[in-house]
């Protein structure tokens, strides 16, 4: 697996993170709800691997949220880290 580290990806994986803790879930719980290894979850939120829209549907289904709304947070982010560099 290779490994990517972007800006975007780093940011989604924290927005994951954060809609996760918000739950109470561990990442291995997390991990099993979505039917994926807990360190393949880590290496998302840490923004190591590109998830793709099968990935990210079945994260938000383990999360039992749309998948817009951690699209929602990711964007939030993104503005975040905009407005703070300004």
């Amino acid at each position: 697996m290779a490994v990517i580290h972007s800006p975007e990806h780093v940011v989604l994986g924290r927005a994951l993170r954060e809609f996760r803790a918000r739950r109470g879930l561990s990442q291995e719980s997390f991990g099993f709800s979505a039917g994926m290894h807990r360190n393949y979850v880590g290496a998302i939120e840490r923004g190591e691997v590109n998830p793709t829209f099968k990935i990210l549907l079945k994260l938000a289904g383990a999360l039992e949220a749309p998948l817009s709304d951690l699209i929602r947070l990711y964007e939030d982010r993104i503005a975040e880290g905009r407005s703070s560099t300004r």
